[in-house]
């Protein structure tokens, strides 16, 4: 019987339920605190924005939700504990890195002329799985790593190779981050030189990319792919996120996909400005609204979209 920890303890992964894979109630981009000419949300209004949000989705039969937000993108999880202990709903955490060019790296990249930095890495990733993160006891129930668009630098490649030996030190499965659907191969490519059974990996925003034949050389190795960016048409169009999911599914590959929208609920610094008409969609009900029916409308079955949401999720925490 396989356990999935969340902010609030494990639960039995046949328990999840509904789940969204990828959407964040906070991120930070490091130096946030530099603006001290932003005006900042209080917290009382993010932890209500938070909540609100959560009672809509529990209304579109959502029970769990995955908060992949690493270490160095503002990760606040006794926020998201309070978040989940008021809304009743499974949300998990994560520990990990983000890649080069947007995260908090130069502590690492410093280390690395002294020590085995993998090692250091993969014993905070093990040790906030195991005992918690900082002195809350919170447990992190993923690990997530990142690259950037088009290459994977030494920096990213130390993070997934400190990624996979948390995972294979504590059985606690990864997570990814893509830029623009590129580098998903090549991610694998380490994970499995370093021993990882792919079926414990997501990669990350996948729907980037809209070649077939990019998704089909990731899920003939058996791990999962993220279509997890809906409603985000800023980067890549929804029609065209659309066309590679209906097709996957066509071929058989509805077991090893998850949904969700990489949506950022609560910013530290400044708000992310809204451009009107491409970030209209780019909000957490929009795969139950539109994605959905749209399925049912395309002839895809109710198991078909329920190995989607509801036994892709439970079946990647149990390492199937």
């Amino acid at each position: 019987m396989a356990k999935v920890q969340t902010v609030l303890g494990p639960v039995d992964a046949r328990e999840l339920g509904v789940s969204l894979m990828h959407e964040h109630l906070m991120i930070g981009w490091p130096g946030w605190e530099a603006d001290v000419k932003s005006a900042q949300p209080t917290r009382s209004d993010s932890f209500k924005l938070c909540i609100d949000r959560i009672e809509e989705l529990k209304g579109h039969g959502m029970r769990t939700l995955l908060d992949p937000c690493p270490i160095d993108l503002g990760r606040n999880v006794e926020f998201a504990a309070e978040v989940a202990q008021r809304t009743g709903i499974n949300l998990i955490c994560a520990t990990g890195l983000y890649k080069e060019d947007l995260g908090a790296n130069a502590y690492f990249r410093f280390r690395a002329g002294f020590q085995d930095v993998i090692a250091e890495m993969a014993e905070i990733f093990e040790g906030e799985i195991r005992d918690g993160i900082g002195e809350t006891r919170i447990k992190a129930g993923i690990i997530k790593v990142a690259t950037g668009e088009g290459q994977i630098t030494p920096y990213e490649e130390t993070v997934l190779r400190a990624a996979a030996r948390a995972h294979k030190a504590t059985g606690v499965p990864i997570t990814t981050h893509t830029e623009h659907g590129t580098m998903g191969p090549q991610q694998l490519d380490i994970f499995a030189a370093e021993g990882v059974d792919l079926s414990h990996v997501i990669v990350g925003h996948s729907c980037g990319n809209s070649d077939l034949r990019y998704h089909t050389s990731m899920l003939d190795r058996g791990c999962y792919l993220g279509f997890d960016r809906f409603g985000l048409e800023i980067l890549q169009p929804d029609r065209l996120r659309k066309a590679a999911l209906a097709g996957l599914i066509a071929i058989g590959f509805d077991h090893r996909m998850v949904l969700s929208h990489d949506s950022v609920w609560c910013w530290l610094g400044r708000p992310l400005p809204r451009n009107v008409g491409t970030l209209d969609n780019w909000e957490p009900t929009f795969v139950f609204r539109e994605i959905v029916p749209w399925l049912r409308d395309a002839g895809v079955s109710q198991v078909k979209i329920d190995n989607l949401l509801v036994q892709n999720p439970r079946r990647f925490f149990e390492g199937q």
